[in-house]
């Protein structure tokens, strides 16, 4: 069964005011998998796009982007969002897209494949996919490392705690993210696929934004929703942890964010 946590509109801003583009090293294989594989560049599809921030990167390759999510809430963002002209965005669920048979290039889900009715959403892309269409399927993980001086260890502390007591309020299908996706991988009836699970990022954020990313994690909306003032103290015992490791007082200060990821390639081309 797929599971729709994002519909919320303060979430979705959270989403779109906060949450991490595709970053260099995961961006530099999702173009050279577009290089190495992809023969006609008509049509890309990004599914659970959210607010919309990755599906501005097919926009460069592909005559027409659509990007769809399941969160009207969220297709709202990312249509007051600048985009270009080729871009276009569609509200409906992940398992049944507006697509005809064998007509799109390229699918891509970033940090939302787990979301789905993964068994539905495999026949739907099998559907939509032309004969060579391809496939990515990414999402970070929760291996993360906050870096700042020589603090980083204890930040990184901080971060395990936070998400350690959040764990309670996870939906089910974080386990997925947690296998690195092996569960999806193997699912898929493709021979054509490969997963790579240790590309990492290094990514500049402020304190306050690196809050603002925290808030934006779908079982912090979960415990805000069931306990406001346990979520709101939660945040802000962390931002004065945070601030006091790292011996500052302003909360603009920049840090670094060790994100590692997960990436599914491959295409239709191969059926088992």
């Amino acid at each position: 069964m797929a599971c729709r946590l994002f519909e919320d509109k303060d979430h979705a801003a959270f989403y779109q005011k906060y949450r991490f583009s595709l970053q260099e090293n995961l961006q530099a294989v999702v173009l050279a998998f577009l290089e190495k594989k992809v023969n006609c560049f008509q049509l890309g599809v990004d599914v659970g796009c959210g607010s919309g921030q990755n599906t501005l990167l097919l926009a460069k390759y592909f005559e027409k982007v659509v990007g769809t999510d399941v969160s009207e809430a969220q297709i709202e963002e990312a249509k007051r969002a600048a985009h270009p002209p080729n871009v276009s965005y569609f509200a409906c669920p992940a398992e049944e897209l507006p697509f005809e048979d064998n007509s799109v290039d390229l699918i891509t889900a970033f940090t939302a494949v787990h979301w789905f009715d993964i068994p539905r959403f495999i026949k739907e892309m099998d559907r939509i996919l032309k004969p060579s269409g391809c496939f990515i399927l990414c999402s970070n993980t929760l291996n993360m490392q906050w870096h700042y001086g020589d603090q980083s260890e204890k930040l990184t502390e901080i971060f395990n705690e936070f998400h350690t007591q959040l764990l309670p309020y996870a939906h089910e299908k974080i386990k997925f993210v947690l296998d690195d996706y092996k569960a999806i991988f193997d699912a898929l009836p493709f021979q054509d696929k490969e997963k790579i699970t240790d590309i990492v990022d290094k990514i500049p954020k402020s304190v306050s934004e690196l809050l603002g990313y925290l808030q934006s994690f779908s079982m912090y909306q979960t415990f805000q929703k069931a306990q406001p003032e346990a979520a709101k103290s939660l945040i802000q015992n962390t931002e004065r942890r945070i601030l006091e490791t790292m011996g500052v007082s302003s909360n603009e200060t920049m840090m670094e964010i060790w994100t590692r990821q997960v990436c599914i390639l491959g295409s239709k081309s191969c059926k088992k």
